[in-house]
């Protein structure tokens, strides 16, 4: 069904030359499967038989699952896992995830994600949601969401939901989500399922470098199981390539790019050979892209003159890794421009998805 939707947007020769039909596949089963921020155990069980089924190597550390195709130092890919969803903190009282012990990454409340969320807040009213055992994954219920609020006594995102009045305190909510295609876009809760989805597909079209599949990003933890991992092996390196969506206000303003770079983040600047051979990829390929951080400073220079607050730059597990490690670690961030951010309506263009896995492949495959 999904192919035969794109063959009415796009060339059938590209789609077949990228197998975009099979990635669709790898991302719908990713969706299905629940990844709450601080209970991805079970998502990490399905990545580790994915990718143990095409031959590659899989360690579990805490926190981080690290992948090695048949030549580790030729790439190094970085995505985390968790997605945003509820926990249940008492009887019939549920909390957003990422925000409860008031463990939040940006505590500042200006950044770019956090008044985004702010402001979608009510599209988690009459949102579906299944419970489950954090390490097996087993399904224990199904719930509606009827109302949600911030209570500002706990600094948090409340949610009222009917037909989950029997679990525990301590188990993971997750959003019942599906994957939904039109008039050229992907939407569901991609944030950040569709980065996995395409390293595993990379790894299937021939990547034989490292991956770290990261937990906990939605808290801003994901950078100290990287650096552990990189400290515990004394590895330096200036080419970590980290993987993620980036949200933006509407589709005008998303569609103008189908790469994101940065130069920097609110904790420090990028120095990377990447961005280069990145950005001549791009211009090889025709691919638009453009830079976060330039778009931020630009929306700050317009609502300055406006008298009106202005964005952070926001906090990126590369820069938090590139300031832990006073610059022994480097790299850059790599992400596809999406709108509905941090909702099960995330959506992202399809033609930017290709685009990505083009410049990806070229960058880490011989003979892409």
């Amino acid at each position: 069904m999904f192919k035969g939707l794109f063959l009415k947007h796009m060339r059938e020769s590209m789609l077949d030359t990228l197998g975009m039909d099979r990635f669709l596949d790898i991302l719908k089963q990713l969706i299905r499967t629940p990844s709450v921020v601080g209970a991805e155990h079970p998502f990490f069980l399905v990545l580790k038989r994915e990718l143990e089924e095409i031959g590659v190597e899989t360690t579990m550390y805490e926190g981080v699952l690290v992948a090695e195709g048949g030549d580790p130092e030729s790439g190094m890919i970085s995505a985390h896992i968790d997605r945003h969803g509820l926990v249940c903190t008492g009887p019939n009282e549920f909390q957003y995830a990422a925000f409860t012990a008031h463990n939040r990454g940006d505590l500042t409340g200006d950044s770019v994600s956090e008044k985004t969320y702010k402001d979608i807040m009510g599209r988690f009213i009459n949102q579906r949601v299944q419970a489950y055992n954090p390490w097996s994954g087993a399904y224990l219920g199904m719930g509606e969401i009827d109302n949600a609020y911030v209570c500002d006594r706990r600094a948090n995102l409340l949610f009222n939901v009917k037909g989950l009045e029997h679990l525990h305190a301590g188990t993971p909510v997750a959003f019942v989500d599906t994957l939904k295609y039109e008039e050229g876009y992907l939407s569901a809760q991609l944030d950040n399922v569709l980065s996995a989805a395409i390293i595993l597909f990379l790894y299937e079209r021939g990547y034989q470098g490292r991956a770290f599949f990261t937990a906990s990003e939605e808290v801003g933890k994901s950078w100290r199981f990287l650096l552990e991992w990189f400290r515990g092996r004394d590895v330096c390196t200036d080419e970590l390539l980290v993987l993620d969506t980036s949200p933006y206000p509407d589709r005008k303003t998303a569609d103008a790019q189908h790469v994101v770079l940065r130069h920097k983040d609110a904790n420090a600047s990028f120095a990377s050979p990447l961005t280069k051979k990145i950005t001549d990829i791009c211009h090889t390929l025709s691919i638009k892209y453009g830079y976060k951080d330039e778009f931020i400073e630009k929306t700050n220079e317009n609502l300055l003159a406006q008298n009106k607050p202005i964005y952070s730059l926001g906090s990126t597990e590369m820069g938090r890794l590139v300031r832990a490690s006073d610059g022994a670690i480097q790299g850059t961030t790599f992400q596809l421009p999406t709108t509905g951010y941090h909702t099960t309506s995330e959506t992202v263009s399809i033609i930017a998805v290709m685009d990505v896995v083009r410049v990806l492949e070229t960058l880490y495959i011989k003979g892409a």
